[in-house]
């Protein structure tokens, strides 16, 4: 019997569904907060708080059990100085989830999951310089020579 057993299966087999969950959260603690589909972001939300209640003890026993989660050492190393040690008094609910709009194409609810509370500062996407800038930018030396 599947008594107040609850999980999102998202129409997914099992190894999918925990690849699609460990990416998520790896962009959620590198960025802050992300939008996905609404099913996607509430199961996103048990499974980043359950890794940041493990993250609050900094052991090699909680860095191992994380890291088998999250493969980006990066991110862990972020997780682990930054992150959780400012929810080191907070007993819960370290993310908060905003429902958005609806997806034009299907219709699909779309929310966006964010890190409550925090003043760290997230990584931001570099942008890389499109081949007309770097041209443009090899013509202008060139004509001051």
């Amino acid at each position: 019997m599947r008594h107040r057993v609850r999980k999102g299966k998202l129409g997914l087999k099992t190894e999918h569904r925990l690849s699609v969950l460990r990416n998520l959260c790896t962009e959620l603690f590198r960025h802050g907060r992300i939008t996905s589909t609404d099913i996607k972001i509430k199961e996103l939300k048990r499974f980043s708080e359950k890794i940041i209640t493990t993250a609050k003890n900094d052991s090699v026993h909680s860095r191992r059990l994380v890291g088998a989660k999250i493969k980006d050492r990066e991110v862990l190393k972020k997780l682990f100085e930054d992150i959780a040690p400012s929810y080191a008094e907070r007993p819960g609910g370290y993310t908060r989830v905003v429902k958005l709009h609806f997806r034009r194409g299907d219709s699909a609810p779309i929310s966006m999951i964010e890190l409550v509370g925090l003043d760290v500062p997230f990584i931001k996407k570099e942008k890389t310089d499109s081949p007309e800038s770097v041209q443009n930018e090899a013509v202008d030396s060139k004509q001051g020579d």
